[in-house]
Order: C-alpha cells, then sequence, then structure tokens
C-alpha cells in the first residue's frame, strides 16, 4: 500500500483529493494535515465525505510514516514549506500550487502533464502539478506543437467554475454575484500562460507566437470549457489524425467528432477535444473538470506514474447521466 500525506487539507483540491485516495485500492491515507482545522473531522469541512471516514484534520507532520506527500497549499505557499521544514530526501512529493510550475536550477520538479512528461514523471521525485487552465489549453494545443504547427498566434477564450476560485470567499465568488452572471479577468495576463508557453517550446523550439488568453468567470460551479482557434490550410482529416495519433496510447484524453457539452467531463478525469476547419481557422474545442483533470485527479494520475501502477486505477470516475 502506499502511504500518502496531505498538507493544506481544507480546500476544494484536497476533499477531492481526500476522496479519491481514500477509494484508491492501493493507497493508505496517513495524515491530512490544517493547522486551521486541526482536530476537527474532515467530513465537518469535506461533508460529501460523511459515512466514508473518520478521520480528524492533524497539525502534526509523521513524514516518517508516509511514501508521498501532496501539497494542496496556496499558491507560494509549498515553497515556504519546504524552505522552513526538513523534508526527508526520499520522500515524494506532489505539488498542487504553482511554485514549483517552471523549469528552475533552483529545483527538482518535474512538470507533471502526464501527456506531454510521462517518461520523466515515472523517473522523478517530486512533482508539480499543471494548472487547471493549463492543463485545459494545453491538452488542446500539444498535437500542433509536436508537429511544428504552431506558427501564428492562438486565440483562446476558456470559462471556468466558480471552485476554480477556491475556497475562500471573495466579492466575485459569492452566490448572489456569480449566479446569472460572467465577466472576464486577468486577460492576456493570466498565471498560467508562463506553463502553457514553456510546454507548448519543449515541443516546438521555434514557438514564438501568443497565445491571447482570456479567461472567463462563470456562473456553474465546476469544469472548463475552451475554444481556440489559429489559422491552418492543413485538411481537418490529416489535423485529426495527428490529434487521435498524440493521444493513442493516452487514457484520459479523447477526440470526439460530435460538438461536445461540459457535462459530458465534469465528475471526470476526462479531456474531450473537438476539431472544425471553417475557412482557413483551426477551431478546437478543449474541455475537462477543472477539480479532477485539471488538479486531484491528475495529481493521482502522477502518484500512479511515481510508483509504477496502472495509470488509470483509482479514476474510473463516470460523469453525471444528465
Amino acid at each position: 500500500m502506499i502511504k500518502c500525506g496531505i498538507i493544506g487539507g481544507a480546500g476544494y483540491t484536497a476533499g477531492e483529493l481526500i476522496r479519491l485516495l481514500l477509494n484508491h485500492p492501493d493507497v493508505e491515507l496517513v495524515f491530512v494535515n490544517s493547522t486551521s482545522n486541526a482536530g476537527n473531522k474532515l467530513t465537518d469541512v469535506h461533508s460529501g465525505l460523511f459515512g466514508e471516514t473518520d478521520m480528524v484534520f492533524t497539525n502534526e507532520l509523521p513524514f516518517d510514516q508516509i511514501d508521498v506527500l501532496f501539497f494542496c497549499t496556496a499558491h507560494g505557499d509549498t515553497k515556504k514549506f519546504m524552505e522552513s521544514h526538513v523534508v526527508p530526501a526520499d520522500l515524494k512529493i506532489i505539488d498542487l500550487s504553482m511554485d514549483y510550475r517552471l523549469a528552475s536550477p533552483e529545483h527538482d520538479f518535474v512538470y507533471g502533464l502526464p501527456e506531454l512528461n510521462r517518461r520523466k514523471i515515472c523517473q522523478s521525485k517530486h512533482v508539480a502539478n499543471p494548472g487547471c487552465f493549463a492543463t485545459c489549453i494545453q491538452l488542446g494545443l500539444l498535437p500542433l506543437a509536436k508537429h511544428l504547427m504552431l506558427n501564428s498566434d492562438v486565440q483562446v477564450n476558456a470559462i471556468t467554475g466558480s471552485t476554480g476560485a477556491g475556497v475562500k470567499p471573495s466579492a466575485t465568488s459569492h452566490f448572489s454575484w456569480r449566479n446569472d452572471n460572467i465577466s472576464i479577468y486577468k486577460p492576456f495576463k493570466h498565471q498560467h500562460l508562463a506553463e502553457i508557453n514553456q510546454s507548448l517550446c519543449q515541443l516546438q523550439n521555434s514557438f514564438q507566437s501568443r497565445v491571447n488568453f482570456i479567461p472567463v468567470r462563470g456562473n456553474f460551479s465546476r469544469g472548463i470549457f475552451a475554444t481556440m482557434y489559429l489559422d491552418c490550410k492543413i485538411d481537418l482529416s490529416e489535423i485529426t489524425r495527428i490529434y487521435e495519433e498524440y493521444y493513442d496510447d493516452h487514457h484520459f484524453t479523447f477526440i470526439t467528432d460530435k460538438n461536445p457539452d461540459l457535462k459530458q467531463v465534469v465528475n471526470t478525469n476526462k479531456c474531450l477535444i473537438h476539431l472544425e476547419r471553417i475557412d482557413d481557422k483551426l477551431l478546437i474545442i478543449s474541455m475537462i473538470d477543472n477539480l479532477l483533470k485539471g488538479a486531484s485527479g491528475q495529481a493521482v494520475h502522477n502518484m500512479n506514474l511515481l510508483f509504477g501502477l496502472e495509470e488509470t486505477v483509482g479514476l474510473h470516475l463516470k460523469p453525471s447521466a444528465f
């Protein structure tokens, strides 16, 4: 059994991660650390886990009892923790914050997008889980980058559910504001652009175009629906072949010839991609569940790779029938 610990256990992604790990056949969840909730039951915060666990939050850090440590901390906090604590050298780490996503000689974290870095992840010890927007957008573009086809600016519009803003309430996450409403934020300057560009350049060294990204706040709870387009004169059948070939040996990304809708991926670890060519433009639709494929589900996928398990174990999740 793989013994796991979690730091930062009170947020949405932590709740989903706890649920996945409790139901994973090869995992024992040893502790969930939360200084603000220490002594409280997990179900006091994550009520959806009622009936599945009697565990309580702890403020202790029994590193000697675990094989892998997950960070579900706020951006910046993982790096502060690593700098202020003595973490065993042989302990595997999966960080869901953005602290180590960009390659640097200052750390050894591998960027944890399995559809890009599966082999590196299998051979690594520390993994930086990608951002949710970044996951959705990259999966829509990676096959083109591999074939050196990103030679014009990419226009991206992506709408995300309210859980993408985190569990702490803010002026734009209250129900009365978010319901029946829509707005953009951080146009052209979203923090996930850096990791998106890093991955595209990894596959296509010549990539110098802009990813013009407009993030949108949606009036639903979970999911990301991204539409992208760029100049393209190649026949759609050839483009489709390129995408199907790229994802042929990956378990969670699928190419569909039908115009998809967000409910097809919510509550799953899937990414659905739909392609259309209109005049000289290639339209790409990519969608994921931001809390699963965009966060906790991908973290479990990375854990499976780190420990040599079958990639889909613990992730056979089903969407709603309606």
